[in-house]
């Protein structure tokens, strides 16, 4: 077995240094193989050959798994070859059986730094510190060496929509790839754009409130729709959803069931966890049934 500075030999001894630790620092694609597997055979060189090529992109770590069960069963290996990507010490990603070499580039693609990659770094630090300027200046320019840094469009989008200019945040989002636009922080982006522009055009909160009141049907349930967004931009989260969660038990079905659909992508907001995710996930579910 081919070993170096780009491809090790890990086992149980030497795994917490060999992948743990390291994944602090660099991607570590583990592969956990065995002698008397064909499939091994066929993926081991290629995977071999990209750590080489990629000349320390990446790690890649070799792992026997008849020689190393503990290791095998603690990370769920049903079958091999099973290769499963490390960062900060935890599973990311994996796949199982031998991919061609062009799946096997898509896979790392995924999950290797991208030219302008340490300039949105800077730009999410410049955000933080409410430098704004500073930060789009940063994302423009990681965007001039890599057009495709999806990320740094998604930071874009968001200060866009920050400052009211919501055709700049859907162009972000427009030249974003296809695979990259069914995420859920884009999905959230895409909610939060739509719920906008909805609360704009919403009448005063105290007319809204006062149509909730006095009428019934669908009139009351596009108030109670509207009223939830308008708290939603005015940062009463809570209330909002606990506004939907009414229209829910009223108005289930208005609008397809417009109601549920608003919460989920509120969720989405939040990339479907939290701890108030789950307290809404479960009156949401009340709500229903």
């Amino acid at each position: 077995m081919p070993t170096g500075e780009h491809i090790l030999e890990v086992n149980l001894g030497n795994f917490q240094e060999a992948v743990i630790a390291l994944s602090q620092k660099t991607l570590v694609l583990v592969d956990f193989w065995a002698p008397w597997c064909g499939p091994c055979r066929a993926l081991g060189p290629i995977l071999e050959k990209l750590a080489e090529e990629m000349q320390g992109a990446f790690v890649l770590a070799k792992i026997n798994s008849d020689e190393n069960q503990e290791l095998s069963q603690k990370y769920q290996v049903r079958g091999i070859p099973a290769v499963k990507a490390f960062k900060n010490g935890q599973v990311v990603d994996e796949f199982t059986g031998a991919l061609p070499e062009s799946a096997i580039r898509q896979f790392l693609e995924k999950h290797l730094p991208k030219p302008g990659d340490d300039l949105r770094a800077a730009a999410m630090d410049a955000m933080a510190q409410g430098k704004t300027a500073e930060a789009q200046a940063l994302l423009q320019e990681a965007l001039q060496q890599n057009p495709r840094n999806d990320q740094a469009r998604l930071a874009l989008a968001h200060l866009a929509i920050q400052q009211g200019q919501h055709a700049e945040a859907q162009a972000q989002i427009d030249a974003m790839s296809p695979l990259f636009q069914m995420e859920t922080e884009v999905e959230g982006l895409k909610a939060l754009l739509e719920f906008t522009e909805e609360a704009r055009k919403a009448p005063p909160i105290s007319a809204l409130e006062a149509t909730i009141a006095q009428e019934k049907g669908d009139t009351r349930a596009l108030a109670m729709y509207q009223r939830a967004l308008v708290l939603l931009m005015q940062g009463q989260e809570t209330a909002a959803l606990d506004q939907l969660i009414e229209m829910v038990e009223r108005h289930k079905n208005y609008e397809d069931g417009l109601a549920r659909k608003t919460i989920l992508k509120i969720f989405a907001l939040h990339g479907n966890q939290g701890a108030m995710v789950e307290q809404y996930r479960t009156k949401l579910s009340r709500a229903l049934y």
